[in-house]
């Protein structure tokens, strides 16, 4: 198959290798770009441990403190290998979604001991901050990136898709999903979703791209990168 990975350019790259791998073409179009926030404060004086949610927060806050001595608590485990990869060594991970990452702190850190540290972007996914509020914890939430959405797609991808050259497409977000569905409908291309397969990371990114005349939508067994390619290796199995 040929696969569409729309992910931010540091975050596809782990992917399309891993695609590659498993015998897939790919081509990748990101569809939001990482911008950092140079005016952010990151203080962790009184913090107790780091909750991530992203890779993009886990590389946002390795370039912006040298703190490593704090525990990491990662959303799933692509969110956890970043941390690893920028030097944090006490890290765990919830395997699934920003739920099950709340419920993680709030069964292993009691909320008298200091605050939670969460480095995210502008727009967030879930509320982890009002989840472990709710569960007594006091949440310091600290926008060090912005994730801006791409004003047109790639001349490449266009004519790929036109010519009805890819077989599938990943989605890990739902504003990524926004953010496709406004391009191609700018672009009058929405008709060669008919040949396509959409494989998304979770319901909620699914619901944003359903309007889609997609020739199937499939959304992965748990909200985990292996699980989402694990769904499109049945699919590229079932189609052979």
């Amino acid at each position: 198959m040929k696969v569409l990975v729309t992910r931010p350019e540091a975050d596809a790259a782990p992917i399309a290798a891993e695609l590659a791998a498993r015998g897939h073409a790919v081509m990748v179009e990101p569809l939001l770009t990482i911008v950092a926030k140079p005016d952010a404060v990151v203080d962790l004086s009184d913090v107790q441990a780091l909750a991530l949610t992203s890779a993009n927060g886990a590389r946002a806050l390795a370039e912006r403190t040298t703190r490593r001595d704090l525990p990491v608590f990662a959303v799933g485990d692509a969110t956890a290998a970043a941390a690893r990869a920028a030097g944090f060594a006490a890290i765990e991970s919830a395997g699934g979604d920003v739920g099950a990452l709340a419920g993680l702190i709030a069964s292993r850190l009691g909320p008298g001991a200091g605050a939670i540290f969460h480095p995210a972007a502008r727009h967030v996914a879930g509320d982890l901050k009002g989840n472990l509020e709710a569960a007594g914890f006091t949440v310091r939430r600290v926008a060090l990136y912005e994730s801006e959405p791409s004003p047109a797609l790639s001349e490449a991808t266009a004519a790929a898709l036109r010519d009805g050259r890819i077989d599938a497409a990943l989605f890990f977000s739902p504003r990524t999903g926004r953010t496709f569905v406004r391009l191609l409908t700018k672009s009058r291309l929405t008709a060669v979703c008919g040949r396509m397969i959409a494989v998304c990371l979770s319901q909620a990114v699914a619901e944003d791209i359903k309007r889609l005349p997609w020739r199937a939508l499939h959304i992965a067994a748990q909200p985990t990168q292996a699980a989402l390619l694990d769904g499109l290796a049945a699919l590229d199995e079932a189609a052979g």
